[in-house]
């Protein structure tokens, strides 16, 4: 007569047991020390060890990350900052010249921007430093640039280059050309660099387009004026 054997139990029904029952080993603590994981250079390591390695190296990414998050929350509170007080200095301007002349001082100053170009539609054309105004049937040079929805990073064509930044244009490696519309094309904002990778092509547009913005409600009501 055959002794009757017990049923083995697979490695799956242990593993089922154990994830219904997380707190088994409370209790069973020696049971830990008899335990043994293979680790990846051939030894091995008791559970107890691996999962202190396991937890230490979750606390290292966790820790990597909070300090990833506290750095971008510094850098977007500098550059709210910045953006403050550029747009501060856009509400004080009293004329085209100031809008320029702020434009200017703060992206090349405060953003590290080389050089800027404010071109502005007007029947009434003038020049003032970085600022010009002309009837927009002589700038077919940037049609492309100023009937585009979105401001454009990258490199400009010779011909777009040559005619917004002029004498700069040879120094001028990227560019950032922002449309100023408000109702209608009121011109372009053009902001270049002399670092060929300061602006990419596939570089984010938000805070650009918000400064295209800012300034186009402050252009509009001022060129307005000068139709009076």
């Amino acid at each position: 007569m055959s002794e009757n054997k017990p049923a083995e139990i697979s490695a799956e029904q242990v593993a089922e047991y154990l994830q219904q029952h997380p707190d088994f080993f409370s209790g069973n603590e020696y049971l830990l020390e008899q335990l043994y994981v293979p680790h990846q250079r051939g030894t091995t390591v008791s559970l107890v060890e691996r999962q202190t390695s396991l937890l230490r190296q979750k606390n290292r990414e966790l820790h990597d990350y909070l300090g990833d998050m506290i750095g971008v929350a510094r850098e977007n509170d500098i550059q709210f900052s910045k953006t403050k007080k550029m747009i501060l200095a856009l509400m004080d301007a009293a004329t085209l010249d100031d809008v320029a002349v702020a434009i200017d001082e703060s992206l090349c100053q405060d953003f590290n921007s080389d050089t800027t170009a404010l071109v502005l539609f007007s029947d009434q054309p003038e020049e003032q430093n970085n600022l010009r105004l002309m009837p927009r049937s002589e700038a077919s040079a940037i049609d492309a640039l100023v009937d585009q929805s979105q401001t454009r990073c990258g490199s400009l064509t010779e011909l777009q280059n040559q005619f917004m930044f002029r004498e700069q244009a040879f120094k001028v490696k990227s560019a950032a050309a922002v449309p100023l519309v408000k109702g209608e094309t009121l011109g372009l904002l053009a902001i270049g660099s002399f670092d060929a990778s300061y602006f990419q092509s596939n570089q984010g547009t938000l805070f650009l387009d918000y400064i295209g913005q800012a300034v186009s409600r402050v252009v509009s009501p001022l060129l307005q004026g000068r139709k009076v």
